[in-house]
C-alpha cells in the first residue's frame, strides 16, 4: 500500500530507522481514513504526496487483434504458410485474442459543493493518467464539460494540477449535469469503458433530464461508479435530486472522502 512505501521512503538507515519507520507509518495510516475537507494545509499535502505514489491497476478486456500462444484457437494461416515453406505441417500453430487496459472515463465535479474535494480528485485522476495514460480520460463538470486529460499527462503532480486548473473555466460554479453529460454523449462515446462520476450530486439543473442521460451512458459503458465524497459517513443518505435520479443506472455507489477511499477505487478499477 502507499502507506508501506512511504514509511520504507522515510525510514532511512541508521539508528533511528527502527522507531522513525513505524511512526511514519502509523502518521500515515491515520492520514490515510481522514476526510481530506477536514484536513490542515500539511496534513492535506502529505495526502497529496501520498496520492503520487498510487499505482492504479486496471481490468482489462478481449481485444479483436490476436497473438501467437502456446494454447488457444487454431491458427490454420500461420500453420499452412509454415507447412508450404518447411513442405509438412510439423506443429499446429494457434493464437489467442489480445487483453488490453480497459478504458476509463472520470468526471470530476467541481462545482461550489464540491470544492474541498476537487483538487484531491484532480490528484487521483493524475495518478489514473500516469498508470494507464492510453486508456484514461479526464472531463471536469460543473456548468461546463472540460477535457483535462492533456494537462494530467505531466509527469510532475503539480504542475499536471496547475495545467488542469488552468482549462477549467468553471471552479466552485454551479452543477448542470444533466447536460454536460448530454453533450459527453453527442460528442464522445464511452463503449465498454468504465465510467466513474465524483460527484455530490446536488444538480441545479432538471434532475430528469440527468437520469436520462445516465440511462444512455450506463448502455453504452462496461460499468458505472458514482463516487460521492459523503458515502463514507455511516448517516449517508442518497437524497439530492442528482443522486436519486441517478441510482437506477449505477453498478457502484462508494466513498470518496479520503484516500484509503481512492485506494479502495483503485483496486475496484483493477478487478471490474
Amino acid at each position: 500500500s502507499v502507506t508501506r512505501h512511504l514509511a520504507a521512503a522515510e525510514g532511512g538507515e541508521g539508528e533511528g530507522e527502527e522507531s522513525a519507520a513505524p511512526a511514519t507509518a502509523s502518521r500515515a495510516e491515520v492520514l490515510r481514513h481522514r476526510d481530506v475537507a477536514r484536513l490542515t494545509e500539511a496534513e492535506r499535502a502529505e495526502v497529496h504526496r501520498m496520492l503520487a505514489m498510487l499505482r492504479s491497476g486496471r481490468a482489462t478486456r478481449r481485444s479483436r487483434r490476436f497473438e501467437r500462444a502456446h494454447r488457444g484457437r487454431l491458427d490454420p494461416r500461420r500453420s499452412i504458410r509454415e507447412a508450404l515453406r518447411g513442405g509438412e505441417v510439423a506443429r499446429l500453430r494457434r493464437r489467442r485474442h489480445t487483453r488490453r487496459p480497459r478504458k476509463v472515463v472520470l468526471f470530476v465535479d467541481v462545482s461550489g459543493s464540491m470544492a474541498p474535494y476537487a483538487e484531491t480528485l484532480l490528484r487521483f485522476a493524475h495518478a489514473l493518467v500516469r498508470s494507464e495514460p492510453r486508456a484514461t480520460r479526464v472531463f471536469s463538470v460543473g456548468t461546463r464539460l472540460t477535457e483535462v486529460t492533456a494537462g494530467l499527462r505531466h509527469r510532475d503532480p503539480g504542475t499536471a494540477l496547475n495545467e488542469a486548473s488552468k482549462a477549467i473555466p468553471d471552479w466552485s460554479g454551479g452543477t448542470r449535469l444533466g447536460e454536460e453529460f448530454k453533450e459527453y454523449l453527442a460528442r464522445h462515446s464511452a463503449r465498454g469503458a468504465i465510467a466513474v462520476i465524483a460527484s455530490d450530486g446536488w444538480e441545479r439543473g432538471d434532475p430528469a433530464l440527468l437520469g436520462a442521460q445516465l440511462a444512455r451512458l450506463a448502455r453504452q459503458a462496461y460499468r458505472v461508479i458514482w463516487v460521492n465524497p459523503h458515502k463514507g459517513y455511516e448517516d449517508f443518505q442518497p437524497l439530492t435530486g442528482g443522486m436519486r435520479a441517478a441510482l437506477p443506472y449505477l453498478d457502484d455507489l462508494v466513498a470518496g472522502h479520503s484516500l484509503a477511499a481512492y485506494e479502495e477505487l483503485s483496486e475496484r478499477l483493477a478487478h471490474a
